[in-house]
């Protein structure tokens, strides 16, 4: 099955979430809860793990986690396979807990609003599960952050951080007033109408952020795509790839976006740059003629073939020239 790719650095954010094995409990009672919130703290002290937000549902988990390390990919392996250990010794079990590979979104922590969305989503799940009743307070359900963003300071556990979400918020002090804010805001957020289309994002989503975010981001996963990663990725990241040689392009030949649009289409540094698209990414030749202005897909086909062609062909008769003129040997 295709996969994303695990992008790693310091600082990093991510949405983490994984379900059961055949979306099997992952939770059988509330002693299992507190053994992955036990386990979840012995994570963060071992990998340096800051959450910002999590929710337990019965099948599955959500976390989010910002990494001081680039550590991600070996700090969940260890919470992961240590839950399961536990479970499994506890309840006399055996075999594995959570199916398949665990999802991570990585999010923008710019402070721009990302961060505030994708806390706020994991935040109410239990509400778009049915889980509370209309009357519930959103900290009536005990397997959420949001109790630890309402309780004092001292009584928080280490790993959690609190003040990026508040910030994002608008609350700027983490006291009594300001929690009491953040839990009336997020009670009005309960009510707030929720599309499928607003929720893709998160859900099947690889990066939540801004395009310069994304770019970022493409661009520390350049050469790194595989088969095996998901389809969109590889296609998102070719053309980013396509565009940073396209700016390095201009940027030799001097020329400008305008520059290239007012060029004949047979111009030799729209063919060079063409040429070189064709070489070094796997976009299509109908986005690179449309792109670089060389009209329709079929004359830029002809158009760049000739071209390359004629390119080649110099190095080859120099090359046969060199042959020729060698002293014979006695």
């Amino acid at each position: 099955m295709p996969r994303k790719m695990r992008v790693q650095y310091a600082g990093a954010i991510y949405h983490v979430m994984s379900r059961g094995d055949r979306r099997e409990n992952v939770f059988l009672d509330d002693v299992d809860r507190q053994d992955f919130l036990k386990t979840l703290a012995e994570t963060c002290q071992k990998t340096g793990f800051q959450v910002h937000a999590y929710c337990l549902m019965p099948n599955h988990f959500h976390l989010v986690v910002e990494t001081p390390d680039a550590n991600l990919v070996a700090g969940t392996a260890w919470l992961l396979s240590t839950y399961t250990i536990r479970l499994n010794q506890r309840h006399k079990l055996s075999g594995h807990v959570f199916g398949g590979r665990y999802k991570a979104l990585i999010v923008e922590g710019s402070g721009h609003g990302y961060l505030k969305t994708v806390c706020d989503y994991v935040h109410l799940n239990p509400v778009r599960a049915g889980m509370l009743q209309g009357e519930d307070r959103l900290t009536a359900y005990p397997w959420s952050s949001l109790v630890w963003y309402a309780a004092a300071r001292e009584h928080r556990p280490a790993w959690m951080r609190v003040e990026r979400l508040l910030g994002e918020h608008g609350i700027g002090e983490d006291t009594a007033q300001g929690r009491q804010e953040f839990e009336r805001r997020m009670e009005l957020r309960r009510v707030a109408e929720e599309t499928e289309e607003a929720l893709a994002p998160l859900r099947r989503g690889w990066c939540l952020g801004s395009e310069a975010f994304k770019r970022q981001m493409l661009a520390r996963m350049d050469g790194k795509l595989g088969e095996h990663h998901a389809g969109a990725l590889r296609r998102e990241n070719a053309a980013d790839r396509a565009e940073r040689i396209i700016d390095q392009e201009l940027q030799r030949l001097g020329w400008t976006e305008t520059d290239l649009l007012s060029q004949r289409k047979k111009a030799p540094g729209k063919l060079d740059l063409a040429a070189r698209l064709r070489r070094e990414t796997i976009m299509p030749l109908k986005w690179i003629a449309a792109r670089v202005h060389l009209g329709t897909s079929k004359s830029a086909n002809g158009k760049l073939h000739a071209w390359m062609r004629a390119q080649t062909q110099p190095a080859a008769e120099a090359s046969l020239v060199s042959v020729e003129t060698e002293e014979p040997v006695a």
